[in-house]
């Protein structure tokens, strides 16, 4: 039978270890024979385990960690901890954020910790242990973030601190701005990936665009600053436009494909973005409301009704009396009218309308 000690120093170990690696992190079920489980980077753990665990990294906080001054914390980060009764307060942290990602003071000391090395380094002209060190803490986050633990996709306190941490590395990294896309791009993975494992992930999607404008306001070689956001913009379409074609129910997805094609002028595109959605929804007959309300709004907000009519062509318009009731664009549901011209161009076509 595992006891509190034993679970937290399995956990322990693999934290330790870890390095700069992105863990899988999952719950495992309590009928197994073992209570945790590890496969290379895939970590397996019962919830009774995992209780266990942060029982003891509790104890381990409030005794060692919060009496901790700055000084301390400096000390701390210098210290190399070989022997498991002196465990780092990060390994400590880590335990307690994966039982519990809103734990505001861990995630907290947790900033402090980074503070002191941001600080630091700005006093020593060698950075590379610093940038290490938030490089390090992103990768936790994105093991948080990016395994199948339902509470921590979609965590405002996990995608404020990843933001937070970003924001400290661009202070004390100068980037060319094709690191810079390909940052952008590597996090979008992320927050794709924390989409596909928690639907409708707002707080994932939101990080997004806080990224965006902070990139945006990153300064670079580029002397267009308003070129720069569009290019921020551009490599962003088609990624999470094909996200959301694969994911058409989730509507915060939806939503941030307006909001990119917002700062993305350019109406070819956005055309072409619009239609690509529009002859989804046509060819198998998709009736949901987030892929109908992102068309709707973005034909209004860009003012691309033409691109409906190409791509929902009919002989006749649609009288406003044979919409069926509740549907004739009212300003409380305007998508249903859209959505209302698609099943007449169904009915007229013969296609088949039966995926939800």
């Amino acid at each position: 039978m595992t006891t509190p000690e034993n679970a937290f120093q399995d956990l322990a170990g693999v934290f330790s270890s870890r390095d700069n690696k992105v863990l899988e992190l999952e719950i495992i079920p309590s009928s197994l024979e073992s209570s945790y489980l590890q496969d290379g980077n895939s970590i397996g753990i019962t919830k009774k385990a995992l209780v266990q665990a942060y029982t003891v990294a509790r104890q381990l906080f409030i005794k060692r960690l919060m009496p901790m001054s700055e000084h301390d914390i400096r000390v701390e980060l210098s210290e190399k901890k070989t022997d498991s009764a002196a465990l780092p307060g990060s390994v400590i942290t880590e335990i307690m954020l994966l039982f519990d990602c809103e734990h505001l003071t861990a995630c907290t000391w947790r900033k402090r910790r980074l503070l002191a090395a941001v600080t630091r380094c700005m006093k020593d002209t060698d950075q590379a242990s610093t940038i290490h060190l938030l490089e390090t803490e992103l990768t936790l986050m994105a093991s948080y973030q990016c395994s199948p633990l339902h509470r921590h996709t979609k965590s405002p306190t996990m995608w404020s601190h990843r933001l937070w941490v970003l924001g400290q590395l661009l202070r004390i990294q100068s980037l060319s701005r094709e690191a810079l896309l390909r940052l952008e791009r590597a996090e979008l993975d992320i927050v794709l990936r924390a989409g596909e494992l928690h639907p409708k992930n707002y707080y994932a999607f939101n990080y997004m665009r806080q990224l965006h404008l902070l990139l945006a306001s990153t300064s670079t070689d580029v002397k267009d600053r308003s070129r720069w956001t569009v290019d921020l913009a551009g490599i962003l379409v088609n990624p999470v436009l094909d996200w959301c074609l694969a994911n058409p129910r989730d509507i915060s997805g939806w939503a941030f494909e307006k909001y990119i094609l917002e700062n993305f002028p350019d109406q070819d595109i956005r055309a072409d973005t619009i239609g690509r959605a529009l002859r989804f929804a046509r060819d198998v007959g998709w009736e949901g409301e987030s892929l109908w309300s992102f068309v709707d709004q973005a034909v209004r907000h860009f003012d691309l009704e033409t691109v409906v009519d190409n791509v929902l062509r009919q002989d006749t318009q649609i009288p406003v009396s044979e919409l069926p009731a509740g549907q004739s664009g009212s300003p409380k549901w305007p998508w249903k009218s859209r959505l209302a011209r698609a099943r007449v161009y169904w009915d007229s076509y013969g296609q088949s309308n039966d995926v939800q």
